[in-house]
């Protein structure tokens, strides 16, 4: 089983949390001695999990940043769907899938891994080329959701948004100069969010393959949302749709 590197306290707590059996083991920090690392190291040992001690130059190393709080754990890769047809089985009820047309920045990735887990999305959907990966970084401030929703990069955006409208799964894209608001568009059967980059938005056959575009009302001074922000805003409202549904 391929292994990886996962850093942050909420990133190495939720994969204990989730599937212990898959932590290899954790390097701490030895001068940490904080409430935070006694939790932490408590929920290790229950799970039987070895605990090496290491300074901090050498957790720098090993992640390749500073921000890793003490604790790095080696993990195993969890068997989440693999491909677009193997989730789309998987689902039972409307699919409500968020696709990411390019992001490059891990933060923004790692926050919409985080709100797509909070809404219940079943996957995040993004390009191979173009796009951030799911990196250390990402997975750090994901706080776990990489563990828990599929993150499924594809080669060709454009012919996966065609394959998704064939299993009748509508596609509603998000714009600032969209006529609808996001509070028309109905979320309530099978829905995928598709969301641009930071910089440059939804690319022009990402924009042509919508079903729908819509906007996202702003009120005050600013022009738009973060990309997270914005997935979460869109997300949370089509939830709310399928709860009103049911």
């Amino acid at each position: 089983m391929k292994s990886k590197m996962i850093f942050g306290f909420h990133a190495v707590t939720a994969r204990l949390r989730h599937d212990a059996s898959s932590v290899e083991e954790i390097y701490i920090d030895a001068s940490r001695h904080d409430r935070r690392m006694q939790e932490m190291l408590r929920a290790a040992e229950a799970a039987k999990v070895r605990i090496i001690q290491a300074d901090d130059q050498r957790l720098n190393g090993m992640v390749g940043t500073r921000r890793h709080q003490g604790v790095v754990a080696k993990a195993g890769e969890l068997s989440l769907a693999r491909n677009l047809d193997e989730l789309l089985d998987m689902i039972e009820g409307p699919p409500l899938l968020l696709i990411l047309d390019g992001v490059t920045d891990p933060h923004n990735l790692g926050a919409a891994l985080r709100v797509a887990d909070g809404a219940g999305a079943h996957a995040v959907i993004a390009p191979k080329d173009r796009a951030v990966g799911l990196n250390a970084t990402a997975a750090k401030v994901a706080s776990g959701a990489a563990d828990n929703v599929p993150y499924i990069t594809v080669t060709n955006l454009a012919r996966t948004l065609r394959e998704l409208k064939e299993r009748d799964i509508w596609l509603i894209g998000t714009t600032d100069d969209a006529e609808k608001s996001l509070y028309e568009a109905d979320f309530s059967g099978p829905a995928a969010l598709v969301m641009g980059s930071e910089g440059e938005g939804m690319r022009r056959l990402t924009r042509e393959n919508c079903d729908l575009l819509v906007s996202i009302p702003m009120f005050g001074s600013v022009e738009s949302l973060n990309v997270s922000v914005a997935s979460g805003v869109c997300l949370y409202e089509a939830r709310r749709q399928r709860l009103a549904k049911s």
